[in-house]
């Protein structure tokens, strides 16, 4: 028997923890992504930041950047906020994160390219197949999984998965 209580964090902890560490892991991609085809980061996130002021973000230097940061910030931890409320419904999503951690992130994905983007920019071209699937990857088990494995460890003490503490 161990001396160590398992250490739980509260959905709080959870929502901030899981949408913070999304966040960074999706951006880092982002940049990479971008940077493949010399785009820098100041665009990537001005170009977050067009979602909200249209092409204006791109010529308001590192404020609109700055802003665009926030957004992509603001957007995961309201990713995390869903999967962690859902999961004090869902016992299954706390016992098994490494299955529904990246099915919650290609949810998210497919949200973000198909209704959100295609809602305020209209129909967008179809990605190069590297492109397409590094997206869906990213979500899956940078943006998905972190946050499913934060939900677990806020889960109710006999619920808590033994792999996600």
């Amino acid at each position: 028997m161990s001396s160590h209580p398992k250490a739980g964090i509260t959905p709080l902890v959870a929502v901030v923890g899981g949408g913070l560490t999304a966040a960074l892991l999706d951006i880092l991609y982002a940049f990479a992504a971008s940077g493949l085809r010399d785009v820098g980061p100041v665009r990537v996130l001005q170009s977050v930041a067009s979602g909200l002021l249209g092409k204006a973000s791109y010529q308001g230097g590192l404020a609109t950047a700055a802003l665009g940061g926030l957004l992509h910030a603001a957007i995961a931890l309201v990713m995390a906020a869903v999967y962690v409320t859902a999961s004090r419904s869902l016992p299954a999503l706390d016992k098994r994160p490494w299955l529904w951690g990246p099915v919650y992130g290609l949810g998210c994905y497919m949200v973000m390219n198909y209704v959100v983007l295609a809602i305020r920019f209209g129909p967008r071209p179809t990605p190069e197949l590297a492109m397409l699937l590094g997206g869906v990857a990213i979500h899956m088990f940078g943006v998905g999984l972190p946050i499913a494995l934060f939900a677990a460890r806020a889960a109710l003490p006999d619920r808590t998965p033994a792999a996600a503490v």
